[in-house]
């Protein structure tokens, strides 16, 4: 399975020039199965109350436009996007096929209050999906702190987890690290798509990756670059590093699921 992974920068507020370049991106990619894009590129990181561009396309109108590219060049899309709900705001990460169909939507359970995320409505399922020969789930960002969700993916089948970001290079260390740690310990691909330049104070870090189930960094981008990086998935490394070291089969989820995850609930 041929991935394309794109770090952009964005424009804030202006969800029509921002969407002109998700397309020119699909268009100048090298063929591949799935390209995937950072968190909320129609808009740029800013939040409700802010510049939001609520006077631009819709949400079905922004998804459109990605899928008519994803239709012409037959590849699959995943891009982070807000969705307008009434007067709630969601940060999401869609998933339009080849055929330019919306497969899967995921709206982001974790969100950082001190960046005025506490704004955004927080989605509540987690999501997964088929794609290319395999089983891929959906996180954004923030939810990468949290090792539960990537292991419920992991547990509900997923083998790769696709995560569309904003990060900020004060954590770029921990962005490097976490998604390591997400891959190693749930023996999946982790595939990120970062931003890169500003959004008023955030400077985004890039460093965009593919990981492989083993940990290792198979394809990655610069820090502060536009650019698009390329790589392959290999089933044949999946299940050697799954046969290899059978952790899941290893767990004792009776001891700690029960007794110390949800410790603090009980008390």
């Amino acid at each position: 399975m041929k991935i394309a992974v794109v770090q952009m920068d964005c424009i804030p507020g202006d969800v029509t020039a921002n969407l002109d370049k998700i397309r020119g991106w699909i268009y100048q990619s090298a063929p591949v199965d799935l390209i995937v894009f950072p968190e909320m590129v129609d808009t740029g990181y800013v939040m409700p109350g802010e510049d939001f561009g609520r006077s631009h396309p819709a949400f079905e109108e922004k998804v459109d436009i990605i899928a008519r590219a994803a239709r012409e060049r037959k590849m699959q899309v995943i891009a982070g996007l807000s969705e307008q709900l009434d007067d709630q705001v969601c940060n999401v990460a869609v998933l339009v096929d080849k055929s330019g169909d919306l497969m899967a939507k995921y709206r982001k359970i974790h969100l950082y209050a001190p960046s005025g995320e506490g704004a955004f409505s927080a989605g509540n399922e987690l999501t997964t999906f088929p794609t290319g020969g395999y089983t891929a789930g959906l996180m954004i960002c923030y939810d990468t702190r949290f090792p539960e969700m990537a292991r419920s993916l992991a547990l509900a089948g997923a083998e790769i987890i696709i995560v569309p970001t904003a990060w900020p290079f004060p954590r770029v260390e921990h962005w490097q690290l976490l998604s390591r740690a997400r891959a190693i310990e749930n023996q999946c691909y982790v595939i990120t798509a970062n931003r890169v330049g500003k959004d008023g104070d955030a400077v985004f870090c890039g460093n965009s990756r593919v990981i492989d189930p083993h940990g290792v960094v198979i394809s990655s981008a610069s820090e502060d670059r536009e650019e698009i990086i390329y790589s392959d998935i290999s089933r044949e490394k999946l299940d050697f590093i799954r046969n290899r070291m059978p952790v899941f089969e290893h767990r004792r989820p009776d001891i700690y699921l029960q007794d110390a995850l949800f410790a603090s609930e009980k008390d």
